[in-house]
């Protein structure tokens, strides 16, 4: 028997990203930046928010321009004519800071790879075809979380929608994608209304829970998986009563960021697919599109793999009979219905959907899908 192969029976947990986090810890931006030319990649309201001018301060003239219009839910539509600005305009800056929530994340990570064209066309027609695109220029690309739920600081995953044409998402996922760093500056949530606090911190439990019943799941996995689950569950409910306190958002930083250590490993399971069809013909919020199936999903894991079971037992304190109750109560008492039908699905178009998203390559991670 090789080496190689004796070490592949092992579990193994790789993430490639220089995670800074704290209060304050934007201030390390113009170290990780060095001597290199920077473009900023935000979200409109960023700079109503002060935000684009703490780093315009911080970065001075490396910064060599600013793209803040960023949408919710980066579209095709939308992003073929930023990408191709980007590259005649941005070409030679070396890397993108990617400043706000999901959406502004993936859209960095969609303007960072090119091949020898403009054309964000051959990227998307790349991705319908189920191909890999491989990049011939690329980013490097520094990640910068505004919400306490997306992960994407330090994943290589990208979502991209086509809502118009063939109404359908797309993950990008390269090993050019994955951020360089990532800072993690708690005081950079402040300001996210009630909608968006409790829309993250969905996605981020979701995350941590997608990340046990999956079959990549591994110990390493796991230890971030649990703890960002029950820190979430116990912060979250808090932080809606009291969204000023930065004790609170603290704490549901490092748990999204945890749980996005957790999927970075494992990516996400049969929820998180179930969820794609329910933003694009449904219009709900991704943070909600993916957690209010939670229950039933855990009621199917539960029974099918010893060592799963026990994982999930750690996050509900042992009462693995009665977790799905449990998260009912928690999403129920957080203003979340958990039924198809309180979101206009009737049960036969959910059956469907649960059959498709099982067979998607999301649904496929879920350890149900095995049997």
């Amino acid at each position: 028997m090789t080496e190689r192969s004796r070490s592949s029976s092992f579990p193994s947990f790789h993430n490639p990203v220089d995670v800074h986090f704290g209060d304050g810890a934007l201030a390390q931006l113009p170290a990780l930046v060095g001597q290199r030319r920077v473009v900023l990649v935000t979200m409109p309201e960023a700079r109503a928010l002060g935000m684009t001018g703490q780093v315009e301060a911080l970065l001075g003239g490396q910064l060599a321009g600013v793209i803040d219009q960023v949408s919710p839910n980066p579209d095709v539509r939308e992003l073929a004519p930023m990408y191709g600005d980007f590259w005649r305009r941005y070409g030679q800056c070396e890397v993108i800071v990617a400043l706000g929530g999901g959406s502004a994340l993936d859209t960095a990570k969609l303007l960072m790879v090119a091949g020898d064209d403009d054309r964000f066309s051959t990227l998307v027609d790349a991705l319908d075809a189920g191909g890999t695109f491989n990049p011939t220029r690329t980013k490097r690309l520094i990640t910068i979380p505004t919400t306490a739920g997306t992960g994407s600081e330090v994943t290589p995953w990208a979502t991209l929608w086509d809502r118009h044409v063939k109404r359908k998402k797309y993950s990008l996922h390269l090993p050019e994608t994955w951020p360089e760093a990532a800072i993690v500056d708690p005081r950079l949530t402040r300001s996210l209304p009630r909608s968006v606090t409790l829309q993250s911190g969905l996605d981020a439990l979701s995350h941590a829970l997608e990340a046990i019943w999956n079959v990549n799941a591994n110990p390493i996995s796991d230890t971030f998986a649990v703890t960002a689950a029950r820190d979430m569950m116990r912060v979250l409910p808090q932080l809606m009563a009291s969204l000023d306190d930065i004790d609170l958002r603290r704490a549901a930083a490092l748990a999204a960021l945890q749980a996005g250590m957790a999927f970075s490993n494992t990516k996400t399971a049969l929820a998180h697919s179930i969820s794609y069809d329910m933003t694009i013909r449904h219009g709900l919020p991704h943070g909600i599109a993916c957690s209010f199936t939670l229950p039933a999903v855990m009621r199917l894991a539960i029974g099918r793999r010893p060592d799963r079971d026990a994982v999930l037992a750690q996050v509900f304190d042992g009462d693995i009979a009665g977790a799905p109750e449990t998260l009912t109560a928690f999403l129920n008492d957080l203003g979340v219905a958990t039924e198809f039908a309180a979101y206009g699905v009737t049960e036969l178009e959910s059956t469907a959907m649960i059959a498709a998203a099982l067979d998607g390559p999301r649904g496929r991670n879920f350890i149900g899908a095995m049997a």
